[in-house]
């Protein structure tokens, strides 16, 4: 068995090239690692989030490069049901490549509440410690009115 294996990697003497022979494996390993599993693993996890933020009414495309618009998600199956100008076609999540454009409803309920906590954080700015401005404005009023 050994033999064979160092007849296969060229080694001509087995005692010196023994460690050799089991580098060069680990290292093909590791290349294949770093050059095919993992940039699959990253896609896939990719893939899997577009499709965990998919909402009804998001314009997608197939893997068949057919386009249409979201009409309803069944996460128990997972499927999803897609208008394509009137004609409702069912898929499963997986045959979803890309998403062309979020819904108007999602992206409306995103920056809302992106709105709102600006106008929070804005409140709370304002209501924390009058500005300096603000405190000399008003002792310039009050000595321009002798009547107070």
């Amino acid at each position: 068995m050994n033999s064979l294996i160092f007849g296969i990697l060229g080694a001509a003497n087995a005692g010196a090239s023994s460690y050799s022979g089991i580098i060069l494996i680990l290292l093909m390993i590791a290349l294949m690692y770093f050059f095919m599993i993992r940039p699959q693993q990253k896609q896939r996890k990719q893939h899997q989030s577009m499709m965990d933020s998919l909402h009804p009414g998001d314009e997608v495309v197939t893997i068949g490069r057919l386009h249409g618009k979201v009409d309803s998600i069944n996460k128990q199956d997972r499927t999803v049901t897609l208008d394509c100008e009137g004609i409702y076609l069912t898929f499963d999540m997986v045959a979803i490549a890309r998403v062309i454009k979020q819904s108007d409803a999602n992206h409306d309920t995103k920056t809302d509440v992106k709105a709102a906590k600006d106008d929070q954080a804005t409140k709370e700015k304002a209501t924390a410690a009058p500005d300096k401005d603000d405190h000399q404005d008003q002792t310039d009023k009050s000595t321009d009115n002798p009547e107070k």
